[in-house]
């Protein structure tokens, strides 16, 4: 699933396209994605001029002209794809040609240049909504969201009172939106162990210690992440097509039984829960 920094990329990607163009031609190829279209999403959004992209947590939010929010939420193998961008190779997505995975299409135009935007996603674990501000943040999804992990509102004293007196361990508390909104499996798997903590460690024991360096360990993490233009682990990229390169940088996600890059004597761990893998290093995450 995307996470927050490969949300911020499709984000980033898309804005010179769509900040200040108008939307026409609007054509669902289907009637739902995870839930259906909002009904007349067509019809609302034809017309409609984008005033402003923004990024809550793993959703994208396309503020309207007519005061409406149209969201999207890539789910698992959801893609916003503008035009013809890029070329196709190494540093690139396959440009999708297939159109049985392509549900959503709209033309933006936006200084004299129109461009289509399509949107694909094989599995259709993603969804669009189109709400006023109001209905939006008084929604299941955004009125439970926690802090956004690169703003001053995470820092070590927010994160000591978000794990104490907590019996389950630091991974899981990471990983729950309620507390810190966007972060997911890769980069709280990074974040720990450039913190040197381990994913078991019961949260309510963390040290203030820790705490500074688990934050510290977390914006950094998400800021190179960001800048390397996200993980393409399987089918991510951005809207133009570029593929990301953070991948490349992984300490120890994915990298089951190789050495750690500590040098420690100690090779990474794979564990498996509810589904979701865990990759740590035993010897140098306590």
């Amino acid at each position: 699933m995307p996470e927050l920094p490969e949300v911020e990329t499709v984000r980033r990607g898309l804005e010179p396209y769509l900040e200040g163009a108008t939307l026409a031609d609007v054509q669902l190829h289907r009637l739902n994605l995870r839930y259906p279209f909002p009904e007349r999403f067509a019809d609302q959004l034809a017309g409609a001029t984008v005033t402003r992209l923004d990024r809550r947590a793993k959703y994208l939010l396309f503020h309207l002209d007519t005061q409406k929010v149209w969201v999207t939420h890539l789910g698992m193998t959801g893609r916003f794809q503008v035009g013809q961008q890029g070329v196709d190779g190494n540093y690139y997505h396959v440009v999708a040609t297939d159109t049985k995975h392509r549900h959503f299409s709209v033309n933006a135009s936006r200084n004299g240049v129109s461009r289509t935007l399509d949107f694909y996603d094989p599995r259709r674990f993603g969804f669009m909504l189109l709400l006023t501000p109001a209905e939006l943040y008084a929604t299941a999804w955004f009125k439970s969201l926690g802090v956004e992990p690169l703003s001053d509102d995470l820092n070590p004293a927010y994160l000591m009172t978000l794990a104490k007196d907590r019996k389950t361990n630091l991974k899981a508390l990471l990983m729950a939106q309620g507390g810190i909104a966007g972060l997911g499996n890769i980069y709280v798997c990074e974040a720990l162990w450039r913190a040197r903590l381990s994913p078991e460690r019961t949260a309510g024991k963390l040290y203030p210690r820790e705490a500074i360096a688990l934050t510290s360990a977390i914006k950094a993490v998400l800021e190179e992440a960001v800048c390397a233009g996200g993980s393409s682990i399987s089918d991510f990229a951005a809207a133009t097509g570029e593929l990301g390169m953070f991948q490349h940088r992984f300490c120890v996600y994915g990298r089951k039984g190789q050495p750690c890059p500590r040098d420690d004597g100690g090779s990474i761990e794979r564990k498996v829960h509810q589904g979701r893998s865990t990759f740590h290093c035993p010897i140098c995450q306590v």
